[in-house]
């Protein structure tokens, strides 16, 4: 059975509660009476223009995906499926049945990959896209993919990128047993199995992407993605953590200036601009391109990619998302802590646990603060600095694509 199907049968089973819950008469009586009400009704109507909001603006973003990958010529949410694929990933989604209702973080990051790969697994997509947008030199014939316009050592690199990044959302899986003292021996089982499926499945792929790495026989680009997966180790480390290793924003420093972008910036450059832009770096060097043209690459990588996370943090606090529990450190939290600092108190509560914290409490603050404004003028900001690093190359399809993402991240 393939890691697909067997992924697809788990998450229909965890889900049956749900299913059963809207069909129910009470349910529907609920639903009923709520529509009813004159001022319920009022209050339905902005929900619902908030939700068509967010469901046009998918909508862009998945057509503007899709029409990126139409440019490289396949549908790049697919790269890694031959590693997905494999006996070994095949036998790692049965063993996930096990761990169905017990709450394990793998069967979240593995439903992500697979009904949300075009993105979670978008960074190959934005490395062939750089890659065809800059061109190459002196390519030999046999190294030339015709159909995609990109050498076939950059496309490996491109499957080796989703592969760290992939790897490494499944080892930030891995739970802390030793602090939680209210599981049964069951349920404590089905933590240390689960943590046994994430280590092994996050060092099944990180070690195939070394070996792939390899085998383009390019030491300067072993150091340089080398570089990247440590960055991504150093982010662990960066700010604060509850027991589960959840980041909290930090004390504020005797000087405010600027910390809460400094802060925010260098924990989602190692997090993942170094990654994105070190791959961009990576893919123009292969193509044999200068020094100067390949800096200008990992730029173009680093901003997008903050310009990304800006935008996700910015989404979650403005649908008041439960998920920000897990990434307190968002930048509208952030610049609302340099704003006021009183916010602390709620926020040092999640110090054992993030769990602990009111998080629609600390997004009522944040929502009166500037935090949400100053967010913007981030994305913006990195967003237009991306847009400057294009314009070194020649207007193509490709770098139209890279153009409309950005035009897409922005839109919020």
């Amino acid at each position: 059975m393939s890691a697909n199907t067997a992924a697809l049968k788990i998450w229909k089973r965890s889900n049956s509660v749900t299913t059963f819950l809207w069909r129910s008469p009470r349910a529907f009586q609920i639903q009923r009476a709520i529509c009813t009400s004159t001022q319920n009704r009022f209050l339905l109507g902005d929900a619902n223009r908030v939700e068509n909001k967010v469901a046009s603006q998918k909508t862009d973003w998945n057509k503007t995906m899709s029409e990126a990958e139409k440019i490289v010529g396949y549908p790049t949410s697919f790269l890694s499926l031959r590693w997905l694929l494999s006996d070994e990933i095949a036998n790692v989604a049965l063993h996930l049945r096990k761990l169905v209702g017990s709450n394990h973080p793998i069967l979240k990051t593995a439903k992500s990959i697979i009904y949300n790969g075009r993105n979670t697994q978008a960074f190959g997509l934005i490395v062939l896209l750089i890659s065809k947008a800059a061109g190459h030199l002196n390519a030999q014939p046999v190294e030339e993919d015709t159909a995609a316009g990109v050498l076939h050592s950059q496309r490996a690199l491109a499957e080796i990128t989703e592969m760290i990044r992939t790897s490494n959302l499944i080892h930030r899986g891995l739970v802390n047993i030793n602090t939680d003292k209210s599981l049964d021996s069951s349920q404590m089982n089905n933590m240390i199995f689960g943590n046994k499926i994430a280590l092994l499945c996050g060092d099944y792929l990180l070690s195939n992407s070394c070996t792939e790495l390899a085998a383009l026989r390019n030491q300067d680009l072993v150091f340089l993605i080398a570089s990247a997966v440590r960055d991504l180790t150093q982010a662990e480390f960066v700010s604060r953590r509850d027991n589960q290793n959840f980041p909290i924003p930090p004390v504020l420093p005797e000087n405010r200036k600027d910390y809460a972008l400094k802060e925010w910036t260098l924990l989602n450059v190692y997090g993942a601009g170094s990654l994105l832009g070190k791959a961009c770096q990576g893919t123009l060097k292969l193509a044999g391109h200068s020094e100067e043209i390949q800096k200008e690459g990992y730029k173009f990588g680093e901003h997008l990619a903050l310009a990304w996370q800006a935008s996700l943090d910015l989404g979650l606090c403005i649908n008041k998302d439960k998920g920000i529990l897990h990434n307190l450190c968002a930048a509208p939290i952030m610049f609302h802590v340099a704003h006021d600092p009183s916010i602390l108190t709620e926020l040092d509560k999640g110090l054992e646990s993030v769990e602990n914290v009111d998080y629609l409490k600390v997004l009522e603050f944040v929502a009166a603060g500037p935090g949400i404004g100053l967010t913007k003028e981030l994305v913006k900001e990195h967003s237009q600095k991306a847009m400057e690093v294009l314009s070194v190359f020649k207007e193509n399809d490709a770098r139209k694509a890279l153009s409309n993402i950005l035009i897409a991240i922005g839109d919020f």
